[in-house]
């Protein structure tokens, strides 16, 4: 079985503009309602606001037999980063981001985890003539290098997002991410790649997969759908269902082994059934490729004909036999 997780924050009170969906749960209850989740046994946590106390943290994963496959640092939330943190033109806002990150960092040394991801969601735009480009390019260098230096034992990986909470993020999409990784030069770092920021960014998911792939760097994955408009968080394949499977392919093909964590939001839909319904639908694709492949996929594609493709993808991938 995969190794899967989910970003806790998920299974407890969410809300929109207009409703709020499900119960407030603590960390204890998040943790405890994870052990009743079939196919799970990981947790991406959110610091400084949702766990900040290493000692107690360690504690309650202990406790319910949880890993953790990410913190989630947020730099986004502080009234000082409304105009963006890590490319704020002020110094001391700079330095705070960093610092942020920084303590995250000592955060998930304390508490047994291998990683540090961080989507800069408060650094961006929204007209013409708001941002010296080049300026702020050479911020995102300097903070997320001299975060990324910091303890290089836990590597920190960067999110990207085309846009929320800006109209445009700096860092939106896996080819921009992977030349500020090339700019920053430290090798310890990595990428988070969502398969929903890549769907409604107007990417192909497993094509910005293998970018990463392909690249020095290592990466990290989040699942969910959207209708490629915005990021819904869907449970997996509801919109995209040929496009997951091919996403899952790569996987398979890089042999990728670390957590694949669920960035999904249950909302109108029982929590329970919604997580494991990214499990069942993950774990059936990966198995199912063992099965029909082989080869042959890799074959079909050197061959150049689609339409031999699309025989193959009828009968064995939507089973129209």
């Amino acid at each position: 079985m995969l190794k899967m997780a989910i970003i806790t924050g998920f299974l407890s009170k969410t809300k929109d503009r207009f409703h709020e969906y499900n119960q407030p749960l603590d960390l204890d209850g998040k943790f405890k309602l994870m052990t009743e989740l079939e196919g799970f046994d990981g947790v991406e946590i959110v610091f400084p606001y949702e766990v900040s106390d290493a000692a107690k943290t360690k504690a309650v994963l202990k406790k319910h037999k949880l890993k953790v496959a990410a913190v989630n640092v947020n730099v986004k939330a502080e009234p000082e980063f409304r105009n963006g943190g890590l490319t704020s033109l002020d110094k001391k806002i700079r330095n705070k981001a960093v610092r942020f990150i920084k303590e995250a960092k000592d955060f998930a040394e304390a508490v047994g985890a291998d990683k540090v991801t961080c989507c800069p969601l408060g650094d961006g735009y929204e007209f013409a003539f708001q941002h010296d480009y080049a300026v702020a390019w050479k911020h995102l260098v300097e903070t997320f290098g001299a975060a990324g230096s910091y303890k290089t034992n836990i590597p920190l990986f960067i999110e990207y997002k085309p846009s929320e909470t800006r109209g445009r993020c700096f860092v939106d999409t896996a080819a921009k991410t992977l030349c500020l990784l090339n700019d920053i030069g430290i090798k310890e770092m990595g990428v988070t790649l969502d398969f929903g920021h890549s769907t409604y960014g107007n990417e192909n998911p497993a094509e910005a997969l293998v970018l990463l792939a392909e690249s020095p760097f290592r990466y990290y994955i989040h699942i969910n759908d959207n209708d490629g408009k915005w990021d819904w968080d869907y449970f997996c394949g509801t919109k995209h269902f040929l496009e997951y499977v091919e996403f899952i392919y790569y996987l398979k093909k890089y042999k990728y082994r670390d957590y694949l964590t669920s960035d999904t939001s249950p909302t109108r839909w029982n929590i329970k059934e919604v997580f494991e319904a990214n499990s069942r639908m993950t774990n059936r694709i990966w198995d199912k490729l063992d099965k029909i492949d082989g080869g042959l996929i890799s074959r079909l594609l050197a061959s150049g004909d689609y339409m031999q493709t699309w025989k193959f993808i009828e009968a064995n991938i939507f089973g129209l036999k």
